[in-house]
């Protein structure tokens, strides 16, 4: 390398010839080093890399002085490729290229302590604190967003019944409402259903003690008097007076006040399952039921909308409706926990899409606030799961029924409206079965 560069050009070498005057000026097949003795620095120790200073000299490349010869020099002369002075000839070499550390884009050098001054504390504070400003504005935004897609209807009876901590009213009803005539075939739903049946009714009690909610179905063939129509099918009281008469009922029947209601619909269910993307489930067996659409097989699996809409309506069972709403109870859990993982929560892109078509999926009481259902989607992530105390089937002019073991159910209820634990023997749990 030392024939290809001048010493010197990276570290402070020695100028001086290497031993045995191999690298004299003049040797055979070697060209001339330019010398970096104090001659060739500049005022002050920099280096003159142009190799002839400023002074004359002969066949300098860059002399400025008069010379012999320089092709491109200053002065006249002959001999030197660019001669401007006395002295050796000497080739030209590139200003070394400057550190570009500390340097702006343009290379020159920025002024000291700037990366200082960027990092001051204050500024760092701004910064920080103008995202804050700004989530807190869009998680605002949104809020009120969501909070406004909410159907909100006049379903809340007065009572003077009593209860410690909160009691909601779930219901889901078989409106068809937002399914066009191809998805009503594509679920198997059939078409022109008259009337409005409440297929699920769950009541969900929140403790006000801490301890965990507890959510209870109530066999929609319930035999339960309906008020001002006489002993029915509890699902009757909705197709008959709406959700205002199924709320009078489930409270004579429970004596427990309803502090909230919450509905939704078949075509609502398969736009929450479909937004949150899907529902896991895990199927001991498969199950299939034409009449409901559904076809699974068994192991763990993602169901999409309409598969999910075909497992909570399926009935082809031993125990018919008492399985079915098991199976709800599961499918309702899993569905909760999806939205309320962290997953979700923390990816924007299926938090607003789950939280958005949930909100235009349901309908609430008047007083329901979107803070509330957030609470409601919590407690369903884990609730202890049972069903009203199970008498038996009988047959009446309303057809075959489900009975309440009525001392059973009064003492299972107190002890709801006194935030006490149920009896081991009175919950039932939860769990999938296949179909017959």
């Amino acid at each position: 390398m030392s024939g290809d560069w001048p010493r010197g050009w990276y570290s402070d070498e020695s100028d001086q010839p290497d031993a045995g005057g191999q690298d004299t000026p003049g040797s055979p097949g070697r060209q001339a080093q330019p010398s970096f003795t104090s001659s060739s620095r500049r005022p002050g120790g920099a280096r003159d890399w142009y190799g002839a200073g400023g002074g004359p000299g002969a066949g300098g490349v860059a002399g400025r002085g008069p010379g012999a010869g320089g092709a491109a020099g200053r002065g006249p002369g002959a001999g030197g490729a660019a001669g401007g002075g006395a002295g050796a000839a000497a080739p030209t070499w590139p200003v070394q290229p400057p550190s570009r550390s500390g340097a702006d884009g343009a290379g020159r050098p920025r002024p000291p302590g700037w990366r200082r001054r960027w990092l001051r504390p204050k500024r760092i504070l701004l910064i920080v604190a103008s995202l804050v400003v700004l989530a807190v504005v869009a998680t605002v935004g949104l809020y009120f967003s969501l909070n406004s897609k909410l159907t909100r209807i006049n379903v809340l009876v007065p009572t003077s019944l009593t209860s410690a901590g909160t009691n909601w009213l779930i219901a889901g009803s078989d409106s068809r409402g937002g399914l066009t005539r191809q998805q009503e075939n594509q679920l198997a739903l059939g078409h022109d259903i008259p009337g409005g049946r409440s297929d699920t009714i769950m009541l969900l009690h929140i403790p006000s003690n801490g301890t965990r909610p507890t959510l209870v179905s109530i066999p929609r063939d319930s035999y339960v008097p309906i008020p001002g129509n006489g002993y029915n099918k509890i699902n009757a009281a909705y197709a008959i007076g709406g959700p205002k008469l199924l709320i009078q009922t489930v409270q004579d029947a429970t004596k427990l006040p309803i502090n909230h209601f919450m509905s939704i619909g078949f075509g609502g269910l398969v736009s929450v399952v479909n937004d949150v993307g899907g529902v896991r489930m895990c199927l001991p067996a498969p199950m299939k039921d034409p009449k409901a659409g559904l076809n699974l097989k068994a192991g763990c699996q993602t169901l999409n909308g309409g598969q999910a809409l075909g497992l909570v309506r399926t009935r082809n069972f031993g125990q018919s409706d008492l399985q079915r709403e098991q199976d709800q109870r599961v499918l309702l859990k899993a569905l909760l926990a999806k939205m309320t993982s962290a997953g979700t929560l923390i990816n924007p892109f299926a938090v607003i899409p789950a939280a958005s078509g949930a909100a235009s999926a349901i309908s609430v009481d008047q007083g329901t606030q979107l803070t509330q259902l957030v609470s409601v989607a919590f407690a369903l992530r884990d609730p202890v799961t049972t069903m009203v105390p199970f008498g038996g089937f009988a047959t009446t002019n309303a057809g075959s029924v489900v009975e309440w073991d009525a001392a059973a159910a009064a003492q299972f209820f107190s002890d709801l409206a006194h935030d006490q634990a149920l009896p081991k023997n009175l919950i039932t749990g939860s769990s999938v079965k296949g179909t017959a």
